[in-house]
């Protein structure tokens, strides 16, 4: 057997969740449940409801359709990368390459292409989107490597 491989005993199954898995994928999943809102209120038209002005709103809806698709990976890719890792789902893993992608793009759109109105802007925010979705491809990954996700 190779060294630093994790052993699977294959009668008993994956090995045993360890406790930080569920603190991570419930912490995660609510971190990630404000993107889906975010994502969800603005196709479905809420905006207004949400408090944006006008000018806000004008600007949400100049996003082409490649970017919203961009948008929509990133989104319900950390999503559901969130839910399969709670599942303990070895697809957690692709869920969060996906999610990346997606913020890859949305990122390009809105800090290369084109330029976002100040009132807008919340770098903060950004920092902690991308901190989230890589700590989560790492943690998704190195739980695969232990055996811990099916």
């Amino acid at each position: 057997m190779g060294e630093g491989k994790p052993v699977i005993d294959t009668i008993s199954g994956p090995a045993k969740a360890p406790w930080h898995l569920w603190l991570v994928g419930l912490l995660t999943l609510l971190f990630n449940a404000m993107g889906v809102m975010s994502y969800v209120t603005t196709e479905l038209g809420m905006l207004a409801e949400m408090g944006m002005t006008p000018e806000q709103i004008a600007f949400m809806d100049s996003y082409p359709a490649w970017a919203v698709a961009l948008w929509a990976l990133g989104v319900w890719g950390a999503f559901a990368g969130s839910v399969l890792l709670l599942l303990r789902s070895r697809f957690a893993v692709a869920a969060m390459v996906v999610a990346l992608v997606g913020l890859i793009g949305t990122t390009v759109y809105n800090y290369v292409l084109i330029d976002v109105p100040e009132s807008m802007e919340a770098p903060a925010l950004d920092v902690a989107i991308w901190a989230v979705t890589l700590f989560l491809l790492f943690y998704a990954r190195r739980m695969a490597a232990a055996g811990v996700l099916k």
